[in-house]
């Protein structure tokens, strides 16, 4: 079905190679944030979530 449509598209072979670049490219730069980020911010950040909050509102 779709065949059809795909078949009136000028360069329609050049959007996966598009998108198969803009993935590795976000994949290699997510993978070199990964080894340089501060192991701290890493900690903070892993803990965030467990952390109770310094003031709270309890009524």
């Amino acid at each position: 079905m779709f065949k059809h449509y795909f078949e009136g598209i000028q360069n329609i072979e050049v959007w996966p190679i598009i998108s198969l670049t803009i993935f590795f490219m976000f994949f290699i730069g997510l993978l070199i944030w990964v080894f340089k980020v501060d192991k701290k911010y890493i900690n903070e950040m892993e803990n965030l979530p467990l952390e109770r909050p310094e003031t709270t509102n309890d009524n």
